[in-house]
């Protein structure tokens, strides 16, 4: 029996939207960059790029649970001495939930070439508006991911 090794004229890729609306933002992050890096396909190849677009929208209703929010911090350094910079998540997500969504998603998938070939793939947006429905994006729901209402 041979090996199958998939060749870049395999891949096929689709396109989905997913509604970040009350998710949990790990779980949300999770199952975006399973669909980044094709996780979910039968011929996935993890030298290969095989996965599809994803387009995230609502992504200022995101939530964390426990109180994450407020004692995580996003942080960036300038490259000068004492140029670290910090932000409370609560506050990211106040000024910018679509950095706030890239950047969890970003944690998930790997950290070389490959991985930035495939975070190109990635679109987020605060509102529920994308000028992607020229591509017919499949809606993908996540329900175990959303935060439970009492």
């Amino acid at each position: 029996m041979r090996t199958h090794s998939t060749k870049p004229s395999d891949i096929t890729r689709a396109w989905y939207v997913i509604d970040a609306d009350g998710m949990v933002l790990g779980r949300l992050a999770t199952e975006a960059a399973s669909l980044l890096r094709g996780k979910h396909r039968p011929y996935y190849a993890p030298h290969l790029d095989t996965g599809d677009h994803v387009v995230i929208i609502n992504a200022d209703k995101v939530v964390m649970t426990s109180n994450k929010a407020e004692s995580k911090f996003a942080y960036r350094h300038s490259g000068y001495p004492g140029g670290l910079k910090s932000k409370s998540y609560a506050k990211l997500l106040d000024d910018n939930p679509v950095e706030l969504v890239t950047r969890a998603v970003r944690g998930m998938i790997p950290k070389n070439r490959l991985g930035r070939a495939q975070l190109d793939k990635l679109k987020v947006y605060a509102g529920p508006d994308h000028p992607h429905e020229a591509q017919r994006p499949e809606p993908r729901d996540v329900p175990g991911a959303r935060r439970a209402t009492a």
